[in-house]
């Protein structure tokens, strides 16, 4: 009988579940269509395919959600626009370039750049990565956090400190999203691999911070992806294996 009664409940849930992702899964994909977005991005899209990774990672268009380390913009021109009615984004180190560039454009205005010095980056001599010294975002009681492809950018030192930032950022139960190029395990650092990262140190070094480990997923798995190539060689740039794992704040 408590089978049965477990059953039904579960079945009589699965609808509401599911409609706590479509009405932000229509805003996705309505970004996604965006003419805003260059063919340059939307060729990436098979690719990189963020209406499954975003639903992996549960995000809901009510969140505040803070994205780091943006780049061109890609992600920051789907995730604003999701999130202007009914929650808010923040995009934060080196995000100066496309906080100018969505500047009083239309979807961005629960858009926020929140201020990082260039400054703060180091890089010792010879070095493949770069450093940050312990730093604060300067907002606490975020939902999720987001890191596209910008792990591998940063010492192990450099990684912790943002690591502790985002732990900060995070309110109870708040989720950090991490997706890298994969090293692999164990396999050491050249010149030739310096744009990857080993998942297992990322693992590690997110859990040191006081995360734990919820989830990953195979959505960005290239079985011929042979990872002893840089990423941006012609014969592997735009399909490079790249690992998918949520973390959670306890």
């Amino acid at each position: 009988m408590r089978y049965l009664l477990a059953l039904t409940l579960a079945t009589l849930a699965c609808p509401v579940l599911a409609d706590d992702f479509s009405a932000t899964e229509a805003k996705i994909k309505a970004a996604l269509k965006n003419d805003r977005r260059s063919e340059a991005e939307t060729i990436r899209d098979k690719n990189r395919k963020p209406v499954e990774t975003l639903k992996f990672f549960g995000l809901r268009d009510d969140m505040t959600v803070l994205e780091l380390l943006p780049g061109g913009g890609w992600y920051t021109n789907i995730l604003g626009p999701v999130l202007e009615e009914s929650g808010k984004l923040y995009i934060s180190i080196g995000a100066s370039r496309t906080g100018e560039a969505i500047k009083g454009k239309p979807g961005f205005a629960s858009t926020e750049v929140i201020p990082f010095d260039r400054a703060n980056f180091t890089r010792e001599e010879g070095a493949r990565h770069t450093d940050i010294p312990e730093f604060s975002f300067d907002v606490r009681k975020v939902d999720m956090v987001l890191t596209f492809r910008n792990q591998h950018n940063f010492t192990a030192k450099g990684r912790a400190n943002m690591n502790s930032a985002v732990f900060k950022a995070l309110k109870r139960g708040g989720v950090f999203g991490v997706v890298d190029h994969t090293l692999r395990h164990m396999q050491p650092m050249t010149d030739e691999l310096s744009r990857r990262i080993d998942p297992v140190d990322v693992i590690k070094e997110v859990q040191a911070a006081g995360f734990e480990l919820v989830d990953y997923s195979r959505l960005h798995y290239r079985p011929d992806d042979e990872l002893r190539y840089e990423v941006g060689r012609k014969t592997v740039t735009g399909n490079t294996d790249r690992f998918t794992l949520m973390f959670r704040k306890p």
